[in-house]
Order: C-alpha cells, then sequence, then structure tokens
C-alpha cells in the first residue's frame, strides 16, 4: 500500500495498538489467569482495529464494488474516507470533528476512567482481604469488563470494520463467561454475602442506587 493514501502505515499500526494496551494494563494491572485472559481479548481487539484502520484496509477491500458502485466519487484509499459510518450516513466534513467521532472519544475516555476507578476499589479491596461493594462495584458486579466494551463501542463508532463487528459480540460472550467463572470462585470464599451482594446488583449495566452492605468475609475478590 501507498502510505501517501493512510494505508501501510505499519508503524502506526504498531504505536496505537502498544499505547491503547499498555493503558488497559496500567488500569487493571493484570494478575491472575482470567486478567490476562480479559486483557488478551482487548488486545486482539485492538490489533484487529488499528490494522484496519493504518495497515491493510480489509473491510474496504471486500466492500470496494459495492462502494464504488454507490459512492463513485470515493477515493477508498485515504484515511478520511476509512470512516464508513461518516459515508454510510451521508456526513459531511472532516470525519475527526463530526458527532460519531466526537461521541467515540467520549465513550473511550469514559471507560478508560472506568477501568481506572474500578481498579483503585479492586485493589484496595484485596489489600484489605474483603468484598469489593464500593464505588463502581456498588453498581455493577463488573465494571471492568463494563468498561472494556464501553471502549470497543466508542472505536467502532470511529472505526467500524468487519473484523471488529464480528469479534464485538464473541467478545461480549468471553467476558460474560469469565465474569461467570469468577462468580462461581468469588461464591466460594464469601457464601451468602456474596449471594445477597449478587441478588441486589447488576452485572453489567450500572443503577442509579448504589448496593449498601456490611461485609466481614475474607477471601478472594470480584473482577
Amino acid at each position: 500500500m501507498d502510505s501517501a493514501n493512510g494505508y501501510g502505515l505499519w508503524t502506526l499500526v504498531a504505536l496505537n495498538s502498544a499505547i491503547f494496551i499498555f493503558f488497559a494494563f496500567s488500569f487493571i494491572k493484570p494478575k491472575t489467569t482470567t486478567d490476562w485472559r480479559s486483557l488478551g481479548a482487548f488486545s486482539a481487539f485492538v490489533v484487529a482495529l488499528f490494522t484496519e484502520m493504518y495497515g491493510f484496509p480489509l473491510t474496504i477491500y471486500l466492500m470496494s464494488g459495492w462502494l464504488q458502485t454507490n459512492y463513485p466519487q470515493l477515493d477508498l484509499l485515504t484515511h478520511d474516507n476509512g470512516h464508513l459510518l461518516q459515508t454510510l450516513l451521508g456526513l459531511d466534513g472532516n470525519p475527526h470533528f463530526n458527532i460519531l467521532h466526537m461521541l467515540s472519544t467520549v465513550l473511550i475516555l469514559i471507560g478508560f476512567l472506568l477501568l481506572s476507578s474500578a481498579w483503585r476499589v479492586l485493589h484496595q479491596a484485596q489489600q484489605q482481604s474483603v468484598l469489593a461493594t464500593s464505588g463502581w462495584y456498588a453498581r455493577m458486579r463488573h465494571p471492568q469488563y463494563s468498561a472494556f466494551m464501553l471502549i470497543m463501542v466508542g472505536f467502532l463508532l470511529q472505526w467500524p470494520t468487519l473484523p471488529t463487528l464480528v469479534m464485538f459480540p464473541i467478545l461480549i460472550v468471553v467476558y460474560k463467561r469469565l465474569a461467570l467463572s469468577e462468580e462461581k470462585l468469588v461464591e466460594q470464599e464469601f457464601g451468602e454475602t456474596y449471594r445477597r451482594y449478587r441478588a441486589d446488583t447488576p452485572a453489567f449495566i450500572p443503577r442509579l442506587k448504589s448496593y449498601r452492605s456490611t461485609v466481614t468475609d475474607v477471601g478472594h475478590i470480584n473482577e
């Protein structure tokens, strides 16, 4: 690919992938096998995304016939026209400043802030050997997985591709299974205390009302 056209920029692929994976790593500080699996799933999504954003535009290549028929004026190899939602929705102007890109940026920032905030609560609970039920854990049981999902939705708004659109529902299933696996382990440690918390607190979508608990059990902490 001619890098002047916005692709074949493999240094940017590596750099952007490394930055976002490092951010995620620094926020969740993986220790357990489950931590590494969740980070690995997110990392695969990020690498697939930036490979198409700056490396090889597989989605545009596969859709090139349809795009050229319906949008004959488009130069498919420019970076700006890689923002397919801008084209499909008929939005004008610089795609980096339209409503989709701005919303994408907001969702990604909120996702990383949620990751950071949730990790601090979890880390403190781990230090005290108690169940994490404060902060975001007072509103949902798995804020870190919710944060990863939010970040991925943000990226999809900005730069949807066929691989990432396929990966996204698969990763939701992966995170749900990891969450269920973690909950079984936590229930073994906390018993009825965790069952009350689980019954009163949604898994991934936060609620307005905070969970109230007087947790005294000792054991592992939910992720």
